[in-house]
């Protein structure tokens, strides 16, 4: 028995039972997880094919894409509210399959990069739409559990897909990958437009107001606590933007780990997943402050020590493992409560909050990611030092927005 949206027809009648449902809001996540991930093993032969002469300019294969994901995130919210949820995602999706051809057909460079901002734009939708297509469905606790379950099929997909794309590569040029990626989509498209209902009732669309959006856009720009932990998550998400777009260089580089690139890319995409796991379990009992905060003290006690095996000289493949995943168990342990922190006072206006937040996240982790990434000069100090520069400006922004208190809430 499944308890559904006062307003929301039931799934029940034909459509996602539970089991398929979950799968399914999983298979929409995945495919902008897949879209970050699934070329990385394919970025030295991209390099090569299209004559791109720095190896960091390879990087921007990535950033391009998180860029178009924080543009399209503006938009998606009100489109799915006044048009529902099921007619835009299959218009993205057939977006994003068509960007995917227009990826693994391009010439060139820049080209490619227009593609992959094409494809962020697309997938924009996926994070809005999943979350969505959720709260319409179900409430309460088992609102909880389907998105817990889903989001632990979702954190498979960044372990497994450097492998999935390595694999790809043994049957396939470069080029292959972006057209796996498409057909993915496709497939996903398919399963929506034959199984998923519209969830979004009639008497709940709400028309397109510009004067409603820029009053929502305003509300959600000058609250403190909004705009001040959206900025913040963007320090951490940037962080892990830095780490995927130069990992493939570090592993194979730096030292000369190639073939074991995406068994060591998936350790640490796997401590994130335990640190986001470990949050959901902790954080009705500690906290989103309490949580948020110790990761971000220890993200610069991390780096500090990590700087000091590079100044000693004696940083090796497992000294740099074991400060990656411990760095990435902080940032996981940052991110979704920041998120959440960031939506507590504009609860009312949630659908265009998180479409702000989103974007200000997202073009935030842009810059900071591109920033480190492009710094990288073929050692782990870029890294180390972005590291503490994001924990440290994180800590200081959470005093600013906290009135200068750690720990607890601020009153009033």
């Amino acid at each position: 028995m499944t308890s559904h949206h006062p307003h929301t027809p039931a799934l029940a009648r034909p459509g996602l039972h539970r089991r398929e449902f979950v799968a399914f809001v999983a298979s929409i996540m995945a495919v902008n997880a897949l879209g970050v991930d699934l070329m990385l093993p394919a970025l030295p032969a991209i390099g090569r094919d299209l004559s791109i002469e720095s190896a960091n300019a390879r990087q921007w294969i990535v950033t391009a894409y998180v860029f178009g994901f924080g543009l399209g995130q503006l938009v998606y919210g009100p489109l799915a509210d006044r048009y529902g949820r099921k007619p835009v995602l299959l218009v993205t999706l057939a977006g994003f399959v068509a960007a995917s051809v227009f990826a693994a057909g391009s010439a060139t460079f820049p080209a490619l990069l227009v593609a992959r901002v094409l494809q962020g734009v697309m997938s924009a939708s996926t994070r809005v739409l999943s979350v969505a297509i959720i709260r319409d469905s179900y409430s309460g606790r088992q609102m909880a559990r389907v998105s817990s379950v889903a989001q632990m099929i979702f954190f498979l997909v960044p372990i497994l897909a450097p492998s999935i794309g390595q694999g790809l590569l043994t049957i396939g040029p470069w080029r292959f990958v972006f057209y796996a990626l498409g057909g993915f989509a496709a497939f996903v498209f398919a399963w929506a437009l034959w199984r998923l209902p519209e969830t979004l009732a009639p008497e709940r669309r709400r028309p397109i107001s510009l004067a409603s959006l820029s009053e929502a856009y305003r509300l959600t720009i000058t609250n403190r606590f909004s705009i001040g932990y959206a900025v913040a998550a963007s320090l951490t998400f940037g962080g892990i933007i830095a780490f995927v777009s130069s990992a493939q260089q570090v592993f194979t580089d730096t030292f000369h780990a190639g073939g074991r690139f995406t068994l060591l890319f998936a350790a640490c995409a796997f401590s994130m997943g335990v640190a986001s796991f470990a949050n959901s379990r902790l954080v009705e009992r500690l906290g989103t402050r309490a949580i948020s905060q110790t990761g971000l003290i220890a993200l610069i006690a991390l780096s500090l020590a990590h700087l000091g095996v590079e100044w000693a000289g004696i940083e090796s493949l497992w000294t740099y493992m074991l400060f990656q995943a411990l760095s990435m168990t902080c940032i996981g342990l940052c991110g979704s409560n920041f998120g959440a922190m960031a939506m507590e006072p504009v609860g009312h206006i949630a659908g265009t909050a998180s479409s702000v937040q989103g974007f200000v996240t997202s073009i935030g982790a842009v810059a900071v990611g591109s920033f480190i990434g492009q710094a990288y000069d073929g050692t782990t100090l870029p890294l180390a030092f972005g590291y503490l520069a994001i924990g440290a400006g994180g800590l200081l922004l959470v005093l600013w927005i906290e009135g200068g208190r750690l720990f607890t809430a601020r009153m009033g």
